[in-house]
């Protein structure tokens, strides 16, 4: 079959096609897909569809697991921190870290992880930027880079980029700070600090010029929101500002909030309550905003967040890897708040795949006791599928596999799945979670378009990407290089002295899921 023809079927053992509204797999055993110019023609018993159209190229085969393409709903970048020599640790350590780390460039950094994603099953991806520098014509020029990429591997994308404007190394403002340290360090940092900080007047009128352009060049693939860095890295002014370019040209907005206890903390010094209730009460909370992380939320936030239609992104790798905390996603899930999934800078095995981080999801939230509620498959199924295209812009066009919504269609191989059994009396969705290899996607459509055959992707020359990436990192630092990392290394000494003294040892909350369950 040629890989852009217009009209195929989708021969499987099983479609999931989606999860229904009690939370039960909707699967259709020997199912079929009829996909016609990139969208959902027909589901369902696929003899019936062969009938139908007996002259149809096909596609998967008797042995095929069938489901929608899965959503990355947060991500940040290409190589992970870890492979260019960032060990894992507290996050306001870690962060720091990133400005001595080397770089390949946008192209190549958002191919290499864009790889791993297409072969694990994710075929939507929400890239927040780290941020940005230099003048709009440079932030063209990366988003476009960005962009580039994914539209080239096959992926769609929902862009964003970092904004701050305050507070970029500790919990106060950078000039305080900078005075702090020694005069040559200072004069080091004072500028690249400064570069990353454009009025936020700015860069609001180029995200509405850059989000216009992308929607009249390729709506389909490409979306934009706005993403505030986080609440202690935005002064109020800069949020109000953020939120009301959100309204005034309908955009998602996706925020980092409490991911650390520090953070939670920052706001209860700074403003007297919790970060929520602070965005709450700055008009912030609503049903276009999606929060990163929310690992410190407390029962009253739970309740402003669903009260205001918020969704929350649970990063759970990452809570784990830098030691950030576990959220309480069994608490938000009670109280219907819709969850979906990000693998952030890397899952746990320093990759991108989803369905692993997925299975992680379901392992962690098994909280103790007879009668605890704890997540299905199926809950966790729709977090990184239905949940997590609410997150993106393509809402309603992706996330289930139903007539009309787009054929971002993704096929594993059950015979690796079971091997060598599994019992009649499995669910498919459970078989799938629990049993799917690293990196299992056989074969993988994006509107209709195969970009993953053999479980390789067929758009880009992926070892050549691989060669050039292991061939500009294997070559010797230069002397920027060289030196970003020793004043790095210096820096992270001040950073550590600030935190230690700003935030002296107290007792912190043990982990939820060591809290005993109830009973009943």
């Amino acid at each position: 079959m040629r890989l852009d023809a217009n009209e195929f079927l989708i021969r499987s053992r099983a479609v999931i096609a989606g999860v229904d509204a009690d939370n039960e797999g909707e699967v259709i055993e020997a199912g079929g897909v009829l996909v016609r110019d990139g969208l959902i023609a027909a589901i369902g018993d696929f003899e019936d569809l062969r009938r139908a159209n007996p002259d149809l190229p096909v596609e998967g085969g008797s042995g095929a697991i069938v489901f929608p393409g899965l959503i990355n709903g947060h991500h940040h970048s290409g190589l992970t921190p870890f492979q260019l020599g960032v060990p894992y640790g507290p996050l306001e350590f870690w962060l720091p870290q990133f400005r001595g780390m080397r770089y390949v460039g946008h192209r190549l950094d958002t191919l290499y992880s864009a790889i791993e994603m297409l072969e694990s099953g994710t075929t939507t991806v929400l890239h927040i930027h780290p941020g940005l520098s230099g003048s709009s014509d440079d932030w063209t020029s990366l988003s476009d880079s960005v962009i580039g990429a994914y539209r080239d591997i096959g992926m769609r994308v929902s862009f964003s980029f970092m904004i701050r404007d305050r507070n970029q190394l500790v919990h106060e403002d950078d000039a305080p700070f900078l005075k702090k340290l020694p005069k040559d360090e200072a004069e080091y940092w004072r500028p690249k600090l400064e570069a990353s900080k454009a009025p936020v007047s700015e860069h609001m009128r180029w995200f509405e010029d850059r989000k216009s352009a992308w929607a009249a060049s390729d709506a389909d693939r490409v979306s934009w929101q706005l993403a505030p860095a986080n609440l202690h890295w935005c002064s109020d002014k800069t949020l109000i500002a953020i939120f009301e370019t959100a309204r005034k040209t309908a955009s998602k907005v996706h925020m980092h909030l409490v991911e650390t206890c520090l953070q939670a903390e920052f706001a209860q010094r700074h403003y007297g309550k919790s970060a929520v209730r602070h965005l709450a009460d700055l008009g912030c909370l609503g049903e276009n905003l999606t929060l990163g992380h929310g690992i410190w939320v407390d029962d009253e936030d739970l309740d402003l967040i669903a009260g205001c239609g918020c969704c929350v992104c649970h990063n759970v790798s990452s809570g784990l890897r830098l030691a950030s905390g576990v959220a309480p996603v069994n608490d938000m899930l009670r109280r219907r708040i819709p969850v979906a999934l990000g693998i952030d800078q890397a899952g746990i095995n320093d990759d991108r795949d989803m369905l692993q981080e997925m299975r992680l999801v379901w392992a962690l939230h098994r909280e103790p006791g007879l009668r605890s509620f704890r997540p299905s498959a199926a809950h966790v199924f729709r977090m990184a599928s239905e949940h997590g295209a609410a997150t993106t812009g393509f809402e309603g066009r992706i996330g289930r596999l139903d007539v009309g919504k787009a054929a971002d269609i993704v096929l594993v191989d059950w015979d690796d799945i079971a091997r060598p059994f599994i019992d009649d009396g499995i669910p498919i969705v459970d078989a799938l979670l629990m049993r799917a290899r690293q990196m299992p996607a056989e074969t993988v459509f994006v509107g209709g378009k195969k970009v993953v055959s053999q479980g390789k992707v067929t758009c880009i020359d992926r070892q050549a990407v691989l060669k050039e990436i292991a061939d500009r990192l294997n070559s010797a630092p230069d002397a920027q290089e060289q030196e970003a990392r020793r004043r790095t290394k210096d820096l992270l000494g001040h950073i550590e002295d600030w935190f230690t003294t700003a935030y002296p040892p107290s007792s912190r909350p043990r982990y939820r899921f060591n809290a005993l369950a109830e009973s009943d």
